[in-house]
């Protein structure tokens, strides 16, 4: 069963009770998504793998641990997604960056994938899906499926905010995918928003209603 891994750092906390105010403004609440995505993205790649090589400092050689290749992939679900990606650039400016849009069939209520753009080399990356909401799950298990699909398999989820529906779903859908969050929440209200949430993050991120 993946691990699900519930941040209790005190400044991730503020940022996120600051976005969850109504009174935040859309430059602010861009700004804090960001801001939580780089503090998140710090812990959730700890176990990038290292390889020792050897530097010249001004006093002599020396062996030192870096990055064994930078193979990672950022892929945000679309559209509120994107809100995460310049956080995770700023620790990892050389990761490739994808994008997976869904939409929600009115009949059957399933995600459908209207777009999905992912490097060619996906297999090889590991593999970071971002998403601020993790509500019923549908759309991360979905976008976990296309990307799947694609030849990716080493992959991390990371959201702002879940609710428990959402994390039992995404865990049951793919065991292998560990969980980043924020915030876990309470619940689903009957119109699947997470109570007490912050409402819709892509409104709140581009200003539209």
């Amino acid at each position: 069963m993946s691990k699900v891994y519930v941040f209790d750092h005190p400044l991730i906390q503020h940022k996120v009770a600051l976005m969850r105010q109504t009174n935040t403004s859309v430059k602010d609440f861009r700004e804090l998504a960001r801001e939580i995505a780089l503090l998140m993205g710090f812990e959730a790649t700890r176990n990038l793998p290292l390889e020792e090589v050897e530097i010249e400092t001004p006093i002599c050689k020396t062996k030192v641990n870096m990055l064994k290749g930078e193979d990672i992939a950022i892929i945000p679900i679309l559209r509120a997604g994107l809100g995460f990606v310049d956080g995770m650039l700023e620790l990892v400016p050389n990761a490739k960056v994808g994008h997976v849009g869904l939409y929600r069939d009115p009949d059957t209520h399933e995600p459908v994938e209207y777009y999905c753009k992912l490097p060619k080399d996906i297999e090889k990356r590991q593999i970071f899906v971002v998403d601020p909401m993790l509500a019923t799950g549908g759309s991360a298990v979905a976008a976990i499926d296309f990307i799947k699909q694609r030849g990716g398999t080493n992959i991390t989820f990371m959201c702002l905010i879940a609710a428990p529906e959402g994390i039992e779903a995404l865990q049951k859908a793919h065991p292998d995918v560990d969980i980043y969050i924020a915030a876990k929440d309470e619940r689903l209200n009957e119109n699947a928003y997470i109570v007490p949430g912050l409402g819709d993050a892509g409104d709140r991120l581009y200003g539209t209603k």
